[in-house]
């Protein structure tokens, strides 16, 4: 079975900006400017959060071509006045295609992606939707030996715990066992008619923050 670990955790934005100002609120901490995505029409910013972990704020991006598919991370459901959201997460392993096989829920097809110099393997469903309501990550395969997180910027903060909140924690924690996940993800019940949510607790500058 391959090894995988917790990658990266992201927040959607109907726009970049929007986004970017919620991380920055919220942790006192703002994220730095990353890149495009050619095929998504999306762009976004990072906050490094470890050697081999960050927080990513990701937006369409009103620049770029429309992309002719749906964008991936339910973007396309944003507007105007939807709320910047941590709204899903992404599971590193050193062998995509068997994490994916072994996945006891489904997470897409594994495609090709770019943004700049690097390029990687990830999932992403076919209608762009979040899997499990956010409680499900996509999974992705870095083609480079060198973690994107190791050359950005360390502002100091750090990744104490990530909580998953599901109304069905059950098949939740299933998830999370057929992937073997090494890494600190909690899973509990989201209560009776409750909705699916993720909370980052993040060690700052400036104590801990909830995101």
């Amino acid at each position: 079975m391959p090894r995988a670990f917790l990658d990266h955790i992201a927040v959607t934005a109907f726009s970049l900006e929007a986004g970017a100002a919620f991380v920055s609120d919220t942790l006192g901490v703002a994220p730095q400017p990353g890149g495009e995505h050619p095929r998504m029409a999306t762009h976004n910013r990072l906050l490094r959060l470890g050697d081999t972990l960050y927080l990513e704020v990701i937006s369409p991006n009103p620049a770029a071509p429309a992309p002719g598919r749906p964008r991936w991370f339910g973007l396309d459901g944003l507007g105007p006045q939807s709320p910047p959201s941590l709204a899903t997460w992404v599971v590193r392993s050193t062998d995509i295609r068997a994490s994916a096989a072994a996945s006891s829920e489904p997470l897409g097809p594994i495609e090709s992606m770019s943004r700049g110099a690097l390029d990687w393997l990830i999932t992403i469903p076919a209608d762009g939707s979040i899997p499990l309501q956010g409680a499900a990550p996509a999974l992705i395969e870095w083609q480079a030996a060198e973690h994107p997180a190791s050359r950005m910027e360390d502002k100091g903060c750090a990744l104490v715990r990530l909580e998953i909140f599901h109304p069905d924690p059950e098949r939740a924690s299933r998830l999370l066992s057929s992937l073997e996940l090494e890494a600190p993800v909690f899973v509990h019940p989201a209560g009776p008619g409750g909705p699916a949510r993720l909370v980052a607790h993040i060690d700052t500058p400036h104590g801990i923050r909830v995101l």
